[in-house]
């Protein structure tokens, strides 16, 4: 398994903590993030420090240790309450690996916790450690020298058992890095052209993963007029131009089901002629971070080869740029779908961006009678929805996808893996916010407060994007019901100036990949 998009060197993992295994593996630090379950060589020394330091529980500590001859990174987890969850994990082995790091580790040595109360520790741990290695793609291409880069062995009590740890782990920590990448990519550098370029030089495995690209501009707007609309503005500038990227995958065997997904990916958002003012432009380059996940889910399913599914991924690369072409609130536009939109606010681009990919990809479901099929969109759209649940992913489900009880299995295996979702229920009141208000108009893009001035305003999206594509058609009681799920990941996808999660790769693949 190709390990380009990892940030180090998987070794082989240790059984134990043998002075002469560590010297003959070249291990310069071993790392322990549970002081419960210490390995049996550290006990004494463990005691003794614990004897001497009060604090030695609480606080990361770097020391060495006679009785392996090695140096020793201590990063505990603490009292665990009923409110924690595995991300403690994560945040205890990343801790342990940026310290081994500052004491100048080069080969360390991640000691995997066991638990009775969160069964993925293991793994949550390793990706903990491997997030914590990562480098920003720029740093990277500036300053090859600052890209800081080891090799990396684990130990646990059951080797048949890391080994499998290690290979999700591996898949999850590449389709993750692409993400990072174009998510944290600087307007320019990420800019829509770019992402395309990146995604080109050698991302995917091409007899796993095709790639196809929409950049004509006159395709665009008779297939694509919302998107087009978008696009107005930048278009004018050559290396700003917009395109749709189409990643897809089939595996060998027959498809059972299908999975489609569909991202946000504006490049950056200055909120278009309803501008962004009052410094909140500042870190709009991360609103591409749906369409990041969109390219970083395609790698871990290219990476892990699931049998039985096919998979399309839409990244909507756009940038909502301000000038004389850009597009306007009052704007009345027709749908891919046929239905006349009028804009309310330009800073409401999200929404438009993805709609005519989704009802694209509506199209395909029924023109090409896929097998249980599941549409999503997934963006960083409102901060509203960071009002309400903080640094979590979103959830709304359509009717199909909720009686099939996808939210909660989304955020039940979210928990498991530390990539948290809370649910929001649709409602009547939703869809009756976006229904056409003035004469002649079918639907309203928005209206012209910001999200976090609107009630409900994490969930009227997603009632926009059902009514622009015609979804509402096909839901519970409908001859061809197709399951929908809106993903708001504004919140959890990472702000500046942490480099971008991933989020929420991990509880999608875990949800539909096994």
């Amino acid at each position: 398994m190709s390990e380009r998009f990892l940030p180090c060197r998987l070794l082989e993992p240790v059984a134990s903590l043998n002075r002469d295994q560590l010297k003959t593996s070249n291990y310069d630090t071993v790392c322990i993030i549970d002081g419960d379950h210490v390995p049996t060589e550290l006990e004494a020394c463990f005691r003794t420090h614990r004897s001497i330091d009060a604090a030695f529980d609480c606080v990361t500590s770097c020391f060495f240790s006679d009785a392996i001859g090695c140096r020793v990174v201590y990063s505990p987890l603490g009292k665990l309450t009923d409110f924690d969850d595995v991300r403690r994990y994560a945040e205890a082995a990343g801790c342990a690996l940026g310290r081994a790091l500052k004491a100048g580790a080069k080969q360390p040595l991640l000691v995997l916790p066991e638990s009775k109360d969160f069964g993925e520790a293991a793994l949550v741990s390793v990706l903990g450690a491997l997030a914590k290695l990562y480098v920003p793609l720029q740093l990277r291409e500036d300053c090859p020298e600052k890209a800081t880069f080891c090799s990396l062995g684990f130990m646990h009590s059951e080797s048949n058992k890391l080994i499998g740890i290690l290979k999700e782990a591996k898949a999850f920590e590449n389709g993750r890095f692409v993400a990072r990448d174009i998510g944290g990519g600087d307007p320019e550098r990420m800019a829509p052209p770019r992402v395309e370029q990146y995604l080109s030089a050698s991302v995917y495995d091409r007899n796993l993963i095709f790639q196809t690209v929409i950049s004509d501009e006159a395709v665009l707007l008779k297939e694509y007029p919302l998107f087009a609309a978008v696009n107005r503005a930048a278009k004018c500038v050559p290396r700003h131009k917009g395109r749709l990227v189409f990643l897809e995958y089939k595996s060998n065997s027959p498809p059972k089901k299908t999975l489609i997904l569909v991202g946000k990916g504006v490049t950056y958002d200055t909120g278009g002629a309803d501008v962004k003012a009052g410094g909140v432009m500042a870190g709009m380059s991360r609103d591409k971070c749906g369409a990041a996940a969109v390219a970083g889910f395609m790698k871990t399913v290219e990476q892990l080869q699931p049998q039985g599914i096919h998979v399309i991924g839409v990244m909507c690369l756009v940038r909502n740029s301000i000038g004389e072409e850009c597009y306007v609130s009052d704007e009345m536009i027709t749908s891919r779908a046929g239905l006349r939109v009028r804009v309310g606010n330009t800073d409401a681009e999200g929404r438009m961006a993805m709609a005519d990919a989704l009802c694209h990809m509506k199209e395909r479901v029924i023109s090409e009678n896929m097998p249980d099929p599941h549409l999503f969109t997934i963006a960083t759209l409102t901060g509203h929805a960071v009002l309400a649940v903080g640094n979590h992913s979103i959830v709304m489900d359509n009717g199909p996808a909720r009686a099939a009880g996808h939210g909660l299995r989304l955020q039940e295996e979210g928990e498991k893996i530390g990539d948290p979702f809370e649910i929001s229920i649709l409602r009547k009141e939703d869809f009756d916010a976006h229904c056409g208000k003035c004469f002649g108009e079918d639907v309203l893009q928005a209206n012209n407060l910001p999200s976090s001035r609107t009630v409900r305003g994490h969930q009227t999206p997603a009632a926009f994007m059902i009514l622009s594509t015609g979804l509402e058609k096909h839901g519970l009681k409908s001859d061809r019901p197709i399951k929908y799920s809106h993903l708001d990941i504004a919140g959890s996808a990472g702000d500046i100036p942490d480099p971008p999660t991933g989020a929420p790769i991990m509880a999608l693949a875990r949800t539909h990949l096994r």
